[in-house]
């Protein structure tokens, strides 16, 4: 019995005549890729903005406009952050809006009536966010109800937690620090800069602009030098290139417009803290990968020795204080603690979050993809608001915008499952 090895194949010719043998195969390492379900919700948001910038004749893009819907926004975005890991690892939180409520009630108690300094009123705030959190994370991973029915427990439980502390009279004015985070701007600390027809533009806020690019070029770059370096697909240095220079056009063009306001808001540069902080979490930490372990398939992940039930309980413990910190913000924004604060926030949060490109059964999602949609969310406000559409057409684009998100989700779903097939 004899064996036939790919040479001897690449020798054998018709006619006799041998071949030299054939190179070995190797796999491109350099093309220009789209992921479609990644991308996606990039190419939407940028639509959606041109598309309310030719409807409301360049409002929507002005300084104070941009400015206005970040400032408006916070709290959402900051909720979002928190929720999409939530929904990464296959939970859902209903309690988040009544949360801020409670918080931003306590947060209220402790500045105006009993005049804590204000430091020390938050760190207390956010201490009793993380309680709460810790509170539902304990029935939820310990006890094992399902998060969509402790979460909807506390949503009407901290509700009237709210209406107890508060009854129907609001707790304000807040200090003057804490309106600052909500509603400041940075200082003009190196003055203004000509920028020619647009005249005058804070000098810090365009450096800050400036280092957000460099960060995120080197960033890019190395994640795809260290994908080649494993042999992985990338794509061609022109393409490459092309996508940084668009993503750097995108968040100078904002930065310049912020700068030429009045600088940078303050809760805008919070976010980008946030956003830098736990995008590094859930890319480059062991817990960040935990959850998307568990969301993606639970049963795998118990076996690989994930603490499933630590997880879990840290991540509600940080929605808690996630939340803690959009109630003082939104508070801090009305300059009064509410009765009525935190309404239908969580199902903002949560449309956010599948807009971004969470998937419904867990697993999936970006902490950038959560503003983002968040950010839709935004604009489609601002944008029809300018236009002059009533409240209900409002909720009915909203409403059609997350279906559309999620039906997409699953559409990419079962195209990727048919093509490995």
């Amino acid at each position: 019995m004899s064996s036939t090895t790919s040479a001897d194949i690449g020798a054998a010719a018709p006619g006799g005549a041998a071949l030299p043998p054939a190179p070995p195969s190797s796999p491109a390492l350099r093309r220009f890729s789209i992921n479609p379900r990644q991308s996606g919700i990039y190419v939407a948001f940028v639509l959606i903005v041109v598309l309310f910038s030719v409807l409301t004749d360049g409002a929507l893009l002005t300084p104070q406009n941009i400015s206005n819907i970040i400032v408006q926004n916070s709290y959402i975005l900051v909720l979002a952050i928190g929720m999409i890991l939530i929904i990464i690892a296959g939970h859902i939180d209903l309690s988040a809006g009544s949360v801020v409520a409670v918080t931003g009630a306590l947060s209220a108690v402790l500045m105006v009536n009993l005049e804590v300094p204000w430091p020390l009123a938050v760190l207390i705030t956010l201490v009793a966010g993380a309680l709460v959190g810790a509170w539902q994370g304990f029935w939820v991973a310990y006890f094992g109800i399902p998060a969509f029915i402790v979460t909807l427990a506390g949503m009407l439980l901290f509700r009237a937690l709210t209406l107890t502390v508060l009854g129907n009279q609001g707790i304000g004015p807040f200090p003057d620090p804490i309106r600052t985070l909500s509603n400041g701007f940075t200082e003009g600390y190196l003055g203004n800069i000509g920028l020619g027809p647009l005249g005058g533009a804070d000098l810090l806020s365009l450096l800050v602009g400036l280092a957000v690019v460099a960060g995120y070029a080197i960033t890019q770059w190395r994640q795809r030098a260290g994908r080649l370096g494993y042999g992985q697909i990338v794509d061609p240095v022109p393409i490459f290139v092309l996508k940084i220079v668009a993503a750097a056009v995108i968040v100078m063009a904002v930065v310049v417009q912020l700068a030429r306001f009045r600088n940078l808001p303050w809760v805008l540069v919070l976010l980008a803290v946030l956003v830098l902080g736990y995008t590094l979490l859930t890319t480059r930490s062991v817990f960040g990968r935990h959850i998307y372990a568990i969301g993606g398939n639970l049963s795998a992940a118990t076996l690989s020795g994930v603490k499933v039930k630590s997880v879990t309980f840290w991540i509600f413990v940080n929605m808690g204080v996630l939340a803690a910190l959009a109630g003082v913000i939104f508070a801090g924004r009305l300059n009064q603690a509410g009765p009525t604060a935190g309404t239908n926030f969580e199902l903002d949060a949560i449309a956010a979050a599948f807009i971004g490109g969470a998937a419904v059964q867990g697993g999936v999602g970006k902490v950038v993809g959560a503003i983002t949609g968040g950010l839709i969310m935004a604009v489609i406000n601002n944008g029809m608001s300018l236009i002059g559409a009533p409240s209900e057409r409002v909720m009915l684009v909203k409403g059609l915008v997350l279906l559309a998100a999620v039906a997409y989700d699953i559409w990419t779903k079962r195209r990727a499952a048919s093509a490995t097939r």
